[in-house]
């Protein structure tokens, strides 16, 4: 059975808000991210990241196809997909070696990687609703199932 969220975004505050909360809920794993271009699936990554401490700029990786950020306790990998050519450039470029155990991998454009990610423990999809966005959370492993029980808490302040 899958279990899902969603919620309203009001603006690119909320939207950093809700990666920092996607990062407390979840420590390791594969999210994807989906929506139209322009719909704040870099600014929800943005979110994460930055809530863990990073201080520069977090972009788009469309052309390198993976940002790292290590922090003390783990590594988040920052896939954009968007201008991969084959899915097969994946493997050359050791996929399998970003996808570890104390890892968060989000990964923008997922379906040009079909066939050499992963299964993905959430799947996050953005789209518009009215002047803000809409976020819908998808669990598709006990691990996301787990990290949607840990944000409905996070946000309804009954967590520690």
């Amino acid at each position: 059975m899958t279990q899902s969220i969603s919620w309203s975004l009001a603006d690119e505050a909320e939207t950093i808000a809700a990666g920092a909360l996607i990062s407390r809920a979840m420590s390791s794993g594969v999210i994807f991210l989906h929506g139209n271009l322009g719909m704040g699936k870099t600014t929800l990554a943005r979110g994460v990241i930055q809530s863990l401490g990073h201080k520069g700029a977090v972009k788009s990786p469309t052309y390198t196809l993976v940002e790292p950020y290590e922090f003390d306790d783990r590594k988040v990998y920052h896939f954009d997909l968007y201008r991969l050519g084959d899915p097969e450039e994946l493997e050359y470029m050791g996929i399998r070696d970003y996808f570890e155990n104390r890892s968060l991998c989000l990964v923008e454009w997922s379906e040009k990687g079909e066939g050499f990610l992963p299964a993905a423990d959430l799947d996050l999809y953005l789209e518009a609703e009215a002047l803000g966005r809409k976020i819908m959370m998808f669990a598709r492993s006990e691990s996301g199932q787990s990290a949607l029980h840990r944000l409905q808490e996070l946000r309804s302040g009954k967590a520690k």
